[in-house]
């Protein structure tokens, strides 16, 4: 009588009643789910988003999207235009992704998803998307985000809970409306830590909102900031780093500010001089850093 749905498969969540859950189809433009040793490459991606009544949330799907996959390649995309985010993927290990763009989304542009791990994004960009440039979603640990650009995105580069282990090397975040780099607020024991910022050049952001270029929420500690390039914008004078009551042991060393005001505005207490020993990126992953993936050489 219409009132009915059977599913195959059980879903990831639970919805009540008073949230107006829908049935709806909705398909990544590309889907891989536990598959390992695939590539995807040199493909131009349009999501046509106006003529799509909802939106694929984030977390379940993108334009293009893994879950629970390894050992994938990514390279020569430019997708724009998804009602979602362009880029995603859950639960995976061994992910390269080089020389793609993604633009213009409703989501994020790339989202490196909960509990993925050894990850490598390079020479990537994301451009004008409504909320991040690059969102790291929970426990995405051991990533190297290098030379990468996100520009006129809502925040440019944002890390949350438990992501940690992470590397991010001359990457660019440019006039985005929010914090050029957001380390979000999480607390103790899913803080963010253990993370290495270099050699990026952050300026101009916070265009509409924030307090920062670099914006450090609590309970975050462990955080390096070196050698960066730290441009405050020319009409709305953000600090160049600003950090919140409960975050420490943030290092600076080798930053060069100009336009902020002020150049720091940090917490009492929350910068160290010692240098953390920081392990981190997708070359620093040890062989446990996947066992949460239940993946053994005779597959899922």
């Amino acid at each position: 009588d219409g009132d009915w749905v059977g599913l195959d498969q059980g879903i990831e969540a639970d919805y009540s009643a008073d949230q107006e859950p829908c049935l709806t189809t909705i398909y990544p433009l590309i889907f891989g789910h536990q598959i390992e040793q695939a590539a995807v490459r040199d493909l131009r991606l349009e999501g046509n988003r106006s003529k799509n009544a909802k939106a694929m949330g984030g977390c379940r799907g993108g334009a293009v999207y893994f879950y629970q996959s390894r050992n994938i390649e990514i390279t020569d995309i430019y997708e724009r235009d998804y009602f979602g985010e362009g880029l995603g993927f859950q639960m995976c290990r061994d992910v390269v992704i080089k020389d793609c763009r993604f633009d213009e989304n409703t989501g994020n542009g790339l989202h490196p998803g909960a509990g993925s791990t050894h990850a490598l994004f390079e020479n990537c960009s994301a451009e004008g998307n409504e909320k991040s440039g690059f969102f790291f979603c929970v426990r995405a640990n051991y990533i190297t985000v290098r030379d990468c650009t996100f520009k006129r995105n809502g925040t440019g580069l944002s890390i949350g809970t438990r992501d940690c282990y992470n590397l991010i090397e001359d990457c660019t975040m440019q006039d985005n409306r929010a914090a050029g780099i957001l380390i979000r607020r999480t607390p103790a024991p899913t803080e963010v830590h253990n993370c290495l910022i270099r050699d990026c050049d952050i300026s101009g952001n916070g265009t509409e909102r924030g307090e920062g270029q670099i914006e450090i929420e609590p309970a975050a500690h462990d955080i390096s900031l070196v050698n960066n390039r730290i441009t405050g914008h020319s009409e709305r004078m953000t600090a160049g780093v600003y950090t919140e009551d409960g975050v420490h042991d943030i290092y600076l060393d080798g930053n060069t500010f100009e336009h902020c005001r002020p150049n720091l505005a940090t917490a009492p207490d929350s910068l160290t001089d010692d240098s953390p020993q920081i392990a981190c990126g997708h070359d620093a992953a040890p062989n446990t850093a996947a066992r949460h993936l239940g993946f053994s050489e005779a597959g899922w």
